[in-house]
């Protein structure tokens, strides 16, 4: 059967080619006799895989070399804890910003460590906008800074970096990172799940400056702080090999297309069409501020709400799947992260005219 275009807000789609050298290499990799998932994460061949992806990574994103690249698990929801754990450093106060279910998940969890101060929030707009940078009440002693570029429930989306003085700038980019360029030296920390724009589920990266590695709280387990993985190159226990391997398979798909610039202008033209057929049309709406729109989770709602099934039926007949908006927000949700092609998109507007001039 041929594949569909899946619009998951994750585990999303992974790059096609990526999948079949997976494929081919799942027996054998690459003369050794045995799959990634059968070897040794201390072996000479895992490590070359490991090695392999953080200097790609590295490569693509320009990261410095006073930071460390840590591959774990846990998912980016384990960093709500793990960042307080690690980065109060003698504070007792962090300062969050609240800009949708991501952000709250991670203030909730933070306040068992820390005093968190709200620098800001926009949930009496239900979280549709970014809160004007006027309004911002930033403690310059706070720990950290802490937001999320990103809102992949909402649709909403920092264009821009958040100035933080000396207060370092800790930031959840699991539905943005390696979709356009960043400059990694303006954080202190970094870390995504992998599962939107990295590869499969299982995997957490964590990009943390080096002078932040060191000082977690006394009671944080071993297993919990950055130094435990830094000083062990992510391999204190057994880290997700595979994931880890096919994360690496899609560094260097990216490397082949032509690196994170050429990723960028890709997924803005994407976002740009989707957003121009929502606009120029009577029948569906995005209720998020056009300026904080995201490129990579497009919400949208019908004008009849009641025909919500019937969008969602046809479109899988049409091998569009995964629309259905988050159930705390409703509608529909396309997120079209890299590997989404951009005939998937295309795809997705013919269907959405074609289904709009029969059920208008």
């Amino acid at each position: 059967m041929s594949r569909i275009y899946n619009f998951s807000a994750g585990p999303a789609m992974l790059p096609e080619d990526v999948l079949k050298q997976a494929a081919s290499e799942l027996l054998d990799w690459r003369g050794s006799g045995m799959s990634v998932m059968e070897m040794s994460h201390r072996g000479k061949e895992f490590v070359s895989i490991a090695e392999t992806a953080e200097a790609d990574l590295r490569e693509i994103m320009n990261i410095p070399n006073n930071y460390k690249v840590l591959f774990l698990q846990g998912g980016a929801t384990s960093q709500f804890a793990m960042a307080p754990m690690n980065l109060l450093r003698g504070k007792n106060t962090a300062d969050y910003i609240n800009t949708g279910q991501w952000s709250k998940k991670a203030i909730v969890e933070a306040k068992r460590y820390c005093n968190v101060n709200v620098v800001a929030t926009s949930e009496a707009s239900k979280f549709s906008t970014i809160p004007p940078v006027s309004e911002w009440k930033l403690n310059p002693e706070a720990a950290y800074l802490h937001y999320t570029p990103n809102e992949t429930i909402g649709g909403v989306e920092f264009h821009f970096i958040p100035e933080a003085g000396n207060v370092p700038l800790v930031v959840d980019m699991s539905s943005t990172i390696l979709s356009r360029p960043v400059e990694v030296s303006k954080f202190g920390v970094i870390y995504a799940g992998a599962q939107k724009n990295i590869g499969p589920a299982g995997l957490t990266i964590v990009i943390i400056r080096e002078d932040l590695i060191g000082e977690a709280i006394p009671e944080t387990p071993l297993m919990f702080t950055y130094k435990t993985h830094a000083e062990s190159g992510s391999m204190y226990n057994t880290p997700p090999t595979y994931a880890w391997y096919i994360s690496g398979l899609v560094f260097e798909w990216i490397k082949k297309k032509g690196g994170l610039q050429a990723m960028a202008e890709i997924n803005k033209r994407k976002a740009d069409k989707l957003y121009a057929a929502i606009d120029g049309s009577n029948f569906y709406k995005n209720p998020v501020d056009p300026a904080c729109r995201s490129w990579m989770n497009v919400p949208f709602t019908l004008a009849i709400p009641e025909l919500d099934s019937k969008f969602l039926d046809e479109a899988k007949k049409a091998g569009l799947v995964a629309l259905k908006g988050h159930r705390s927000v409703g509608g529909m949700r396309a997120s079209i992260y890299n590997a989404m092609p951009e005939e998937g998109v295309d795809k997705l507007i013919s269907f959405m005219q074609e289904f709009e001039k029969k059920k208008s």
